[in-house]
């Protein structure tokens, strides 16, 4: 890794000494001038006019030590272990600070840099973690200085403006209409905590103004409110239905067919069953793009379904999001214009740094559910200021819009579809060497950027290895190839059994690439098998 140059901070007074020196973290001088001093240190690192210059300085010294070693970099782990990093981690001080930035950086490579997990690497292939694009690392450095707070007018004022001028952007790509609306959040899973709200709220004031109805109490409406979503959609549909005091059994499962998508007669089903037994269908909730395979459900066919028994119609798009601007998959989203709601997670298929995640909703009016004024804050006779809280479950919020931003304005929206676009690619090729290699079964054909396949070799007899032999080894072979650090890949589990899985985001990485790392799968579950170190 290249040196760090050390950087002077602010100076002292001839003669100050620091507050570390001083001792005044252990208490030993506690008398005027020895405050003085540790206030005029503590005030030599605040960004502001007068410390322009040591902002600068010190900054770059990051971005240098960063590059440095993402420049050395030759795989995307270094196989460190949890003792490891806890012991290096737990040996250091924190009630004495360091003497410099250099000093801390110089600390900090050996208790993260080193050892962390790289995503830019080719032989990444776990999660669905991007590499980022340069733009919205230069959009995290002028976000973070000036941190903007996207709650309130007087907290953001252009920053206001940048964030719905994107959510417009993003709300006209899938065209949801002229009365769209949504807010950047956090990612995925509180977009679509926050979806389901809508959708609870308006069910719910839906069936108190029904005469039928008129005198329930909540919790009465509550116990009625049904979800209905795919199999393999994602967890966090099951865990916000608990969090909205729905419970985990307010959402029914709906069969998917053989290539992962939700089978829409067996959602008509399950809607006309919960009419007959007196239930209400408060969302259907679709999923373009699933975690493990990639899957796009039928959205026209879901959303006349959903349409039909007056249920709320949202999206989770947080990884299939990024075909809104692919120059030759954008019709996998054909259907989604018709949804009340979608997420969108930019962190994923738009190359973000995280977090960078959005809501988008069909009617701006729906918003009001999540609308509360606080005095001090935003009160409900200023409606002539655009305040962002009034469309979100946060209040402080980071301008994390301002790094798609920037992006789209140095590099454009069919470079970022270009990127997704080449990873699909890449999917579809690596798929296809899998299918054709006899050590491998093949759960299903990619459909976005992801995989999931198995080390299953054939034996002497011409059989496959067994299926419980094959469970266990695919997660000791997952295991031991993160230890190695020469590749990281993920595992999950179809039908019970246990399954790897690539996700492709690396347009850098090639077919060669990814081939290594089967091969390295390969011999990985050879020696295991050979040393019987298969685990019980």
């Amino acid at each position: 890794m290249a040196p760090v140059t050390p950087v002077d901070v602010h100076p002292l007074p001839p003669g100050a000494e620091t507050g570390a020196e001083t001792g005044t973290e252990t208490g030993t001088e506690t008398g005027p001038d020895s405050a003085a001093t540790l206030l005029q240190d503590a005030a030599a690192h605040l960004f502001n006019a007068r410390n322009a210059g040591t902002y600068t300085a010190q900054v770059l010294q990051g971005v240098t030590a960063v590059a440095g070693r993402v420049a050395e970099c030759t795989r995307p782990f270094t196989g460190a272990t949890p003792a490891e990093l806890k012991q290096r981690v737990d040996g250091v001080d924190l009630g004495t600070p360091l003497a410099d930035t250099a000093a801390a950086l110089e600390e900090l490579e050996g208790v993260y840099l080193r050892d962390a997990v790289y995503f830019h690497d080719t032989k990444y292939a776990a999660h669905l973690n991007c590499p980022v694009v340069i733009p919205a690392l230069v959009a995290e450095a002028v976000l973070s200085a000036v941190n903007s707070s996207l709650d309130t007018w007087d907290q953001s004022a252009g920053a206001t403006m940048i964030e719905r001028k994107l959510i417009s952007w993003a709300a006209g790509q899938l065209q949801l209409g002229d009365s769209a609306d949504g807010v950047f959040t956090s990612g995925g899973s509180q977009s679509n905590f926050q979806a389901l709200l809508l959708a609870r709220n308006q069910a719910v004031e839906w069936l108190k103004l029904d005469p039928e109805t008129d005198g329930l109490r909540l919790p009465s409406l509550l116990e009625k409110l049904r979800i209905f979503t795919s199999a393999d959609s994602h967890f966090s549909i099951r865990k916000s239905a608990s969090m909205l005091g729905l419970g985990y059994d307010a959402v029914v499962s709906v069969q998917c067919g053989t290539d992962h998508r939700m089978d829409p007669a067996a959602l008509a089903g399950e809607l006309a069953r919960a009419r007959s037994e007196g239930l209400v269908p408060m969302a259907v909730v679709a999923t373009a793009g699933t975690t493990d395979f990639g899957a796009i459900d039928p959205l026209d066919e879901l959303a006349a379904a959903a349409r039909e028994h007056g249920a709320w119609f949202h999206v989770d798009a947080a990884y299939g999001g990024g075909l809104m601007v692919s120059g030759r998959h954008r019709h996998l989203l054909d259907g989604i214009h018709r949804a009340d709601s979608v997420t969108v997670d930019f962190h994923k298929t738009f190359f973000q740094p995280v977090s960078s995640s959005a809501l988008l909703v069909r009617d701006a009016a729906t918003l009001r559910h999540v609308r509360f004024h606080a005095d001090y804050l935003n009160p409900a006779a200023a409606v002539d200021r655009p305040n962002q809280v009034d469309k979100s479950i946060q209040t402080t919020r980071r301008f994390d819009a301002l790094k798609l931003w920037l992006t789209l304005r140095i590099m454009g929206a069919d470079a970022l579809g270009a990127l997704f676009d080449e990873a699909i690619d890449l999917a579809s090729s690596v798929g296809e060497v899998l299918a054709a290699d006899p050590d491998f079964e093949l759960a299903a054909g990619p459909q976005l950027s992801t995989l999931v396949f198995r080390y299953r070799p054939l034996q002497e007899d011409g059989g496959r290895l067994s299926e419980g032999t094959a469970d266990r080894l695919n997660q000791d072979i997952r295991s031991a190839v993160f230890a190695s650090g020469e590749a990281v890949v993920a595992g999950t589990t179809v039908a019970g059994r246990h399954y790897l899985k690539f996700t492709l985001l690396n347009a850098e990485a090639g077919v060669a690439d990814i081939r290594g790392i089967i091969d390295l799968l390969r011999t990985t579950g050879a020696s295991l098998l050979a040393a019987a170190q298969v685990s019980a």
